[in-house]
């Protein structure tokens, strides 16, 4: 079904074919490795560290130029055998077709009226790849002796996608030709486009992306022609550092969680067909039916014919969307920056403040959010900057004074400050800071707009662009309110206005969760890091209730970088024994593609 696959050699200018020997690209391959598995470079260092990499990975792309397996033709080629395969499969065609959407690139189209809720699409288990399919493939014997392999879900996903790709037989080609050939995710970035993005708060995670992923392919590539587990592997011969970061970036814009057969374990997965919807502001309305042992997706919103049909990502910033998913959304409703704050332990009340904050559940040093909309930070950091601006009294008061078990749990409500003086200080204290962070980028806003208006800018320096001017407008939006907010109290204060009063029936949560209310219960990212959390991994397996046994799923490209914490911990072990073991064995992983006139930007790609 549909053309066949063809593996391009290399060509001199004379017309032979280049020859690059073994052990010379293994002392490369070592070199990276080296390289990339140093300690981490010293602060300002990150760059320099970034282009040495960069550069040997440019030495062995340069030698193993046309050496990887594409396919003949566009992806778009292939599409009608993609809705064939799947409609063979048991998945729902009826009601949509594959459409290319200009800028948004390639997305689903309503072949008829669809009710928002309505169920019309839905993938079973048979079209999933997925860590169990992994296993049970050429890659089993190989999964089965690698501690990374097992440990990172992602990083199986990669090899078993190179793996069936390079494989004629593999019932999954149909899905696999659809994808897109090349991404828009850093990875894929050139050096100067990198460049852009210096100064924003993605940077340090795609630097950080680029040396896993070099790091991941130099370790795999020894491994793939030493390991006697891997001798089965249609890699050998072809497993260029392009062919890994294609695959790390098909994961990484596409993967997500899915239950075990029998619902007692959660594995990430590749979903066909559904991963070409693109992404808009909404809720998620995917979900896995365990009793029909299928992916199921209800309309986000009322869809008119010919319309294109829309699924939400999730609650991810631009700065995600940009590393894991390779775009960069303009209307995100849940846009932030980061802020990093902490009460020092030097100082004389920190026993008190992180007493204060223990007991509202918040750590006394941590990662917020200042947010795109108002007002600009959560409950919880708002809890935190009261708790930071206290002074001995009050927090005497919050620890023993009269009711002080609710006042630690108001303290997050804006409807009962600690003090106007409180208030004041906690409202100066954004603004500032807020203004500090926006001094550390070398253009203004305006400046970086007049950039956009080059009709010569690269997708890839124009969406850097947008994220460094997107992080601005939240900073100089948290700046401002910080700013209107300090006055309004300040005014407060000077007309002697009463503090509001509260009774216990008032009392309010700590989070605001109006909105979340009105979300089914997710099973979160594997490695997800909340607002006002420490930094811990943490597994969710919540069901959903109702008739069937169905879990909600974020299917948002719900793509963790191939760089997780899971992999730090692994590695240390794998890469103690490199050295015992490379000269025989080795072991050890939220779209856009680089656009041509038949494959424009697209969400997910």
């Amino acid at each position: 079904m549909g053309k066949k696959s063809r593996v391009k050699i290399q060509k001199s200018s004379s017309g032979a074919s280049t020859v690059v020997s073994p052990k010379e690209m293994m002392n490369l391959i070592s070199e990276l490795l080296q390289k990339c598995s140093s300690a981490a470079p010293s602060a300002g260092k990150e760059w320099e560290e970034y282009i040495q990499i960069r550069g040997l990975v440019d030495k062995i792309r340069k030698k193993q130029k046309g050496m990887s397996v594409v396919f003949d033709g566009s992806r778009k080629d292939y599409f009608p055998d993609l809705l064939s395969w799947a409609q063979e499969s048991g998945a729902s065609c009826d009601s949509f077709t594959v459409a290319n959407f200009g800028t948004e690139g390639y997305g689903l189209r309503a072949t008829r009226d669809i009710k928002a809720e309505e169920l019309f699409l839905w993938i079973p288990r048979k079209m999933l790849m997925t860590v169990e399919s992994a296993q049970n493939s050429v890659l089993g014997p190989l999964y089965s002796q690698d501690r990374i392999l097992q440990a990172m879900g992602n990083v199986t996903l990669a090899f078993h996608l190179l793996c069936e790709r390079a494989d004629p037989a593999s019932p999954w080609l149909p899905y696999i030709r659809s994808l897109p050939q090349e991404y828009d995710t850093p990875l894929f970035y050139q050096q100067e486009e990198v460049q852009v993005l210096l100064g924003t708060q993605a940077v340090q995670d795609v630097l950080s992306q680029y040396k896993n992923t070099a790091r991941q392919y130099a370790y795999f590539y020894k491994l793939v022609q030493t390991h006697p587990a891997a001798s089965q592997l249609p890699l050998k011969d072809s497993f260029t550092f392009d062919d890994y970061r294609w695959a790390v970036s098909s994961v990484m814009t596409r993967q997500n969680q899915i239950p075990t057969e029998d619902g007692s374990r959660i594995i990430l997965a590749l979903i066909p067909l559904w991963d070409m919807c693109n992404h808009t502001n909404g809720l998620i309305t995917t979900g896995y039916n365990l009793e029909d042992d299928r992916c199921e997706c209800v309309a986000l919103q009322d869809y008119k014919e010919n319309e294109q049909i829309y699924i939400f990502y999730g609650t991810r910033s631009n700065a995600e969307f940009v590393i894991h998913n390779g775009f960069f959304f303009q209307d995100n409703a849940h846009d932030r920056v980061k802020i990093k704050l902490g009460v020092s332990k030097s100082e004389r009340l920190y026993a008190m403040k992180a007493e204060v904050l223990a007991r509202a559940g918040i750590p006394a040093s941590c990662i917020f959010a200042l947010h795109s909309n108002e007002p600009p930070i959560s409950a919880q950091l708002l809890a935190f900057l009261r708790v930071f601006c206290m002074t001995e009294g009050e927090l005497k008061d919050y620890l023993l004074g009269d009711g002080a078990v609710n006042k630690i749990v108001t303290l997050g409500n804006s409807e009962f400050p600690v003090s106007w003086e409180n208030e004041i200080k906690l409202w100066t204290f954004l603004e500032t800071r807020a203004a500090l962070l926006l001094k550390t980028y070398k253009t203004t806003s305006q400046e970086d707009c007049t950039m956009l208006e080059k009709p010569d800018l690269s997708l890839h320096s124009r969406v850097a662009i947008q994220l460094r001017l997107a992080e601005k407008q939240i900073l100089e939006t948290a700046s401002a309110s910080g700013r209107a907010k300090r006055l309004h109290f300040e005014k407060k204060l000077e007309d002697g206005a009463p503090l509001p009063r509260y009774e216990e029936s008032d009392i309010a949560l700590l989070e605001n969760t109006d909105v979340d209310a009105k979300l089914p219960i997710i099973l979160r990212k594997l490695e997800e890091v909340e607002e006002g959390q420490e930094l811990q991994v943490e597994e969710h397996s919540h069901l959903l209730n109702g008739e069937k046994d169905v879990y909600g799923m974020e299917m948002e490209a719900n793509g963790e970088p191939v760089q997780e914490e899971t992999e730090e911990k692994v590695r240390k072990d794998a890469f103690s024994t490199l050295d015992s073991i490379g000269s025989s064995t080795q072991s050890g992983q939220r779209g856009g593609a680089s656009r041509t006139e038949d494959d424009p930007k697209e969400n997910r790609e």
